[in-house]
C-alpha cells in the first residue's frame, strides 16, 4: 500500500489545503509558490516538513480521506460548543439548521469518472445542514452531482424539537412526514402546482408584506395519503423583489413573521456554499 512522505505530515497536508482555500489559490503550483514567496513564515504558520507541490499531490491521491473527515467531526463538534449559551433571537427557536445543495466543479480531464452531463463537464454535489446559530456545519455528503435533494432527506439526521429550513426543491411529503412523526419542524417553500384546501384562516398584519396565515390540507388523493396531517400555510409579499413567497411548516406556535423570518435567514447557507 502506498505511503505518504514522512516529511509531509497530515498535519502538514491539512495545512496546505487550509492555506490554498482561504487565500484562493488556483493550483498546486500556486500554493507552493506563494508558500515559498515567505519561507522564514512557514514554521509559525505551523509547518515542519518540505512544502513541494510533488508531495502534496502524492498526498492527494494517497492519504485516506477519513483522516481529514474526522478532523472536520472535531472541529464542528468544537465550533459548535461556543455558541451553545448564545441566545436566540427573540421569537426564534434555539435549534434551526438550514438544508441545501451546491455544484462542486471539477477538471474532466482529472475526474472523468464525476462527468455530470449538465455542464458536459466533471462535478459533484456538496449536501450541508447549516446550523444558523453561528452559521456552522452540523453535517454534510458528497455525492454525484445528479443525485436529487429529495432522496438525501433519508440521510440527514432528525433531531427532534430542531427546526429544518429548505427551498421548494425539498418539498416531498413522503419524506415530510417522517420528520414530521420524529418530532422536527419544517419550514419549506412551496411549489405553484400543490393543491390545498383551506380549514382556517387567521388575521395578520399586512403591512409588514403577510398575506395570509392558515391552516390547510392537500387535496389530491396521493398526498393526503402520504400526508394526512394539517399544514400551516404562510404567504409573504417580499416588496423589493416584486415577488410572493408561500411556506409550509407543521409548526402552528411560532408567529407568521418569525416564519418569514427563518426562511431569510436560510440565505445563510447560499453565503457559506460561496
Amino acid at each position: 500500500m502506498p505511503r505518504c512522505s514522512r516529511s509531509f505530515s497530515a498535519y502538514d497536508h491539512f495545512l496546505a489545503l487550509c492555506f490554498g482555500h482561504l487565500t484562493g489559490r488556483e493550483s498546486l503550483r500556486d500554493i507552493v509558490t506563494c508558500l515559498a514567496a515567505r519561507p522564514q513564515l512557514q514554521y509559525w504558520l505551523g509547518f515542519r516538513g518540505r512544502i513541494t507541490r510533488t508531495n502534496i499531490a502524492y498526498a492527494n491521491e494517497h492519504r485516506d480521506w477519513r483522516v481529514f473527515s474526522a478532523l472536520a467531526d472535531v472541529l464542528m463538534r468544537k465550533a459548535a460548543r461556543l455558541y451553545r449559551l448564545d441566545a436566540a433571537p427573540d421569537g426564534l427557536p434555539e435549534l434551526v439548521f438550514a438544508l441545501d445543495a451546491s455544484i462542486i466543479h471539477l477538471s474532466l480531464k482529472l475526474f472523468p469518472w464525476a462527468f455530470y452531463p449538465r455542464s458536459r463537464a466533471s462535478a459533484l454535489k456538496l449536501h450541508a445542514l447549516l446550523a444558523l446559530r453561528g452559521s456552522l456545519p452540523a453535517w454534510a455528503a458528497i455525492t454525484e452531482a445528479t443525485f436529487p435533494e429529495q432522496k438525501m432527506m433519508d440521510q440527514v439526521p432528525v433531531e427532534a424539537g430542531a427546526f429544518y429550513v429548505m427551498d421548494r426543491g425539498y418539498l416531498d411529503f413522503t419524506r415530510l412526514i417522517r420528520w414530521h412523526r420524529a418530532g422536527a419542524f419544517f419550514v419549506v417553500r412551496n411549489k405553484c402546482h400543490v393543491r390545498l384546501r383551506v380549514v382556517a384562516s387567521r388575521a395578520v398584519d399586512k403591512s409588514g408584506g403577510l398575506r395570509c396565515d392558515q391552516t390547510v390540507r392537500l387535496c389530491s388523493p396521493w398526498s393526503r395519503k402520504v400526508y394526512p396531517q394539517t399544514l400551516r400555510r404562510v404567504r409573504y409579499r417580499d416588496a423589493v423583489e416584486q415577488r410572493s413567497l408561500v411556506f409550509l411548516t407543521n409548526n402552528f406556535e411560532l408567529e407568521p413573521e418569525n416564519i418569514c423570518e427563518l426562511y431569510r435567514r436560510r440565505w445563510q447557507i447560499e453565503l457559506f456554499f460561496k
